[in-house]
C-alpha cells in the first residue's frame, strides 16, 4: 500500500542530499572557480527547507511508468533548484520584498541584494546542466525534452511570464478567468512541467501525457488556491514566510472574488478535477492522487 508520508520525506531526503552534495565549489567548478560567497548563498537559498513538492512530482509520475526513484533524482533535483532561483528572486526589493523564507532570513537578507540576484541566476543555470548531463539520462533525445520542458514552464510563457501577469495585476482589473491564467503561469507551470518530465523520463505515450497534464494542470491550480487561502488564514509562524501580503500588495486572488468559503469549495472540485485525470492509471498513480489531495488539504 503507498504511503505518502514515508514517500514524502524520502524525496525530501534524497533532493537534500543530493543537493548538498552537488553545490559546492568544487562541483561547480569549470571553467573558473566559483566565489565562496556565491556558492554559500545558492545553499542558503537550496538547502534546508521546503517540501521538495515538485521533485516528488516528477518522481511520482516516473513511478507510473516503472522508473525508479533514484531514476528520477537528477531530473526533480533540477526543478527544485529552478524552483528555489524563484523564490530568491521573488523575495527581492524589487519583487515582493520579503525579509524569511522557510523560517530563515532571505538570500538578500542573509547576504546582499546582488549576491541575491546572482545566486538566483546560478541555481537557474544549474538546473539545465542538470537535465544536460548523461547522469540525468542515458540518451540524449530525453535530456533535451527535459530541457525544452523545463525551459517551457519555467520561461515568459510560464512562470516568469506568469510573475510578470501578477505584478500588472496589481495596477489593473482582472477578471476570474485573467486571474486563473495568471496563476497558471505563475505557479501552475512549473508543476505541469515537474508532472511532464517524469512522464518522459517514464516514455510515456500521447494519451497518457494527455492525462498526465489534465491533472498537472488542476493540481498547479489546486496548490496555488491553497496558497492563497493559507495567506489569509495562516499565520507567518506557521507558514515560515510573512502572510497577509496579497491584499496588503493589492494583488488580485480568487479568494478576493469567491470568499473564503467559496474559495475553499472551489478548492475541493479542484482537486477532484485532477483526480479524474488519473482514472486510467491505476494503483502506479496513488503517489500523484496523495499529492493532490495533499495540495487540498494542506496547512503550510
Amino acid at each position: 500500500m503507498y504511503d505518502f508520508d514515508a514517500d514524502i520525506a524520502d524525496c525530501a531526503r534524497s533532493i537534500e542530499v543530493a543537493l548538498d552534495r552537488y553545490v559546492t565549489i568544487e562541483m561547480l567548478a569549470g571553467p573558473g572557480l566559483p566565489s565562496d560567497r556565491l556558492v554559500a548563498a545558492m545553499r542558503h537559498g537550496s538547502l534546508n527547507g521546503g517540501k521538495r513538492l515538485r521533485p516528488l512530482l516528477v518522481r511520482q509520475a516516473a513511478a507510473v511508468f516503472g522508473v525508479r526513484p533514484e531514476q528520477a533524482l537528477q531530473a526533480g533535483m533540477a526543478v527544485e533548484v529552478l524552483h528555489c532561483y524563484s523564490l530568491v528572486h521573488d523575495d527581492l526589493p524589487a519583487m515582493d520584498n520579503d525579509d524569511m523564507r522557510r523560517g530563515r532570513p532571505t538570500v538578500h537578507k542573509a547576504y546582499d541584494d546582488a549576491t541575491a540576484i546572482l545566486a538566483g541566476d546560478s541555481l537557474l543555470t544549474l538546473a539545465f546542466a542538470l537535465l544536460a548531463s548523461p547522469d540525468c539520462h542515458a540518451d540524449p533525445a530525453v535530456r533535451i525534452a527535459l530541457v525544452a520542458e523545463l525551459a517551457s514552464g519555467s520561461g515568459v510563457g510560464g512562470m516568469v511570464g506568469g510573475q510578470m501577469r501578477d505584478i500588472e495585476g496589481e495596477t489593473s482589473i482582472l477578471d476570474g478567468e485573467d486571474i486563473s491564467q495568471m496563476q497558471a503561469m505563475k505557479t501552475g507551470a512549473l508543476i505541469r512541467a515537474s508532472v511532464r518530465m517524469g512522464a518522459i523520463l517514464g516514455g510515456a505515450d500521447a494519451r497518457a501525457m494527455s492525462a498526465l497534464t489534465y491533472y498537472s494542470e488542476a493540481a498547479g491550480r489546486a496548490f496555488q488556491l491553497a496558497d492563497d487561502i493559507l495567506d489569509v488564514t495562516a499565520s507567518p509562524e506557521t507558514m515560515g514566510k510573512a502572510t497577509g501580503k496579497d491584499a496588503a500588495a493589492g494583488k488580485q486572488t480568487l479568494v478576493r472574488q469567491l470568499g473564503i468559503d467559496g474559495a475553499r469549495e472551489h478548492l475541493a472540485q479542484t482537486v477532484n478535477d485532477a483526480l479524474i485525470g488519473l482514472r486510467t492509471f491505476g494503483p502506479k498513480a496513488d503517489g500523484l492522487r496523495a499529492t493532490a489531495r495533499y495540495f487540498g488539504a494542506r496547512k503550510s
